[in-house]
């Protein structure tokens, strides 16, 4: 039988005090255990030293970013607009690091402010090169090689656009050669698999970009550590996948006589246990005998797009809104509110329906998604079928039982995002 989810770090009193104070859909995110992730994310083993960079295109909120700032976790940008939102909200901008598909427009404004630029494309590095002779530069390898639950999320290889391709080296040092470029470091992501030969393999090919280039001092690795969210999946231990990467730092240490640092740039792993998504129950209906029975919130695929682009799974949790357990257990197709076949929250890879066994639940009860920290709040469809964008709550253990509501000051460019002190 199909085990039954639980909440992770709510409790069922917590459901329903959040849910009446703040209405559903809400997405809550727990200070505490991103703080426990941070931690985690910096005991990742090492040979010389460590970089810990935030992909902030996980998970964006304001609150989150001001997390990452205290613990010193540095910034992973994926566009201009996420540099200048991470410059509003504090970060200086040499702990910021560029990585965009699209080659900024701000790009003279902001690397002349000190952000870090990582070339991702031969054009990139040539118009940094004829702009920034001189500077100090990261470039991003494709190794060949990638990792991924699905092909959309594997971004190494032949069918991936992600970084210069690796048999482009002779053509990569021309450039720098040509503009006087200081290599100061390397990277590759592969994706958002986990396994543990492939990283290894990577980080070899990435120590070989690294001793093409004697003034890298540090060397990326990228993130993508595999999260398990379903009871039955498991997430990356990072103590196991660090372990035998670090003697290839001491060997190349040992061989070149130069020690990198190493650096890594977790977004999933950091946020997305911590986060809970609370709805509530819209409606219940059902197609016959040899049908389904589907169970309707009031959240869409405008709040989590996850399911609908990669089949993904989350836990889904049944609390009854007026205490209590739920009488049985049910199997319900999950759906969203939107007018589109596609908002279906219990699918496959590809739009095929399944069923999902969850505790009984009525109309008006609240159906707790939890795993919903990342790429979730950040991906939101927006303005689809025109429904307001869902609230973010941040809670802190910061008194007792008490719910403070605060609003930040309402930007154009920025989510207008609640503060909530537990």
């Amino acid at each position: 039988m199909t085990s039954i989810e639980k909440l992770k770090f709510l409790k069922e009193d917590q459901v329903r005090t959040l849910a009446k104070e703040f209405g559903t859909p809400v997405f809550v995110y727990s200070e505490k255990e991103i703080e426990q992730k941070c931690d985690e994310a910096l005991a990742f083993p090492n040979a010389f030293g460590l970089q810990v960079r935030y992909a902030m295109k996980a998970n964006p909120n304001s609150n989150i970013l001001q997390i990452m700032k205290k613990k010193g976790i540095l910034i992973d940008a994926s566009s201009e607009h996420e540099v200048v939102r991470a410059l509003h909200f504090g970060f200086k901008p040499e702990s910021i690091m560029l990585t965009s598909q699209e080659f900024p427009k701000a790009f003279e404004e902001l690397i002349g402010k000190g952000v870090k630029f990582n070339a991702c494309s031969l054009r990139q590095l040539e118009a940094f090169g004829k702009t920034f002779p001189g500077k100090s530069v990261s470039i991003r390898f494709n190794p060949g090689l990638g990792s991924g639950h699905t092909k959309k999320t594997d971004v190494g290889g032949v069918t991936s656009s992600f970084g210069i391709w690796h048999e482009k080296l002779p053509e990569v040092k021309a450039i720098v050669e040509k503009y006087k470029i200081v290599v100061e470091k390397v990277h590759t992501h592969i994706g958002s698999g986990s396994d543990p030969e492939v990283w290894k393999a990577v980080a070899k090919y990435t120590l070989e970009y690294a001793e093409a280039f004697p003034t890298v001092t540090v060397v990326s690795l990228g993130g993508g550590y595999k999260v398990g969210r379903m009871e039955d999946e498991k997430s990356t231990d990072l103590q196991k996948i660090g372990a035998p990467v670090k003697p290839q730092f001491e060997e190349f240490a040992s061989k070149h006589g130069r020690k990198l640092i190493l650096e890594i740039e977790p977004g999933t792993y950091l946020v997305a246990l911590c986060g809970a998504l609370l709805t509530t129950v819209d409606d219940l209906i059902d197609t016959g005998a040899k049908g389904f029975r589907f169970l309707k919130l009031d959240a869409g695929m405008d709040s989590n797009t996850r399911p609908s682009l990669y089949g993904a799974r989350h836990p889904l949790v049944t609390v009854k809104k007026e205490g209590g357990v739920p009488k049985s257990n049910t199997e319900y197709v999950v759906v969203g509110h939107c007018c589109e076949s596609g908002d279906v929250f219990t699918q496959k890879e590809g739009g095929e329906p399944i069923t999902r066994l969850m505790g009984e639940a009525e109309v008006g009860d609240y159906v707790v998604m939890e795993a919903v920290g990342a790429y979730c709040a950040g991906m939101s469809t927006k303005n689809y079928n025109s429904f307001p964008e869902t609230a973010e709550v941040l809670l802190r253990k910061n008194g007792e039982g008490k719910l403070i509501r605060k609003k930040e000051p309402v930007l154009e460019i920025f989510r207008n995002e609640i503060l909530v002190v537990e």
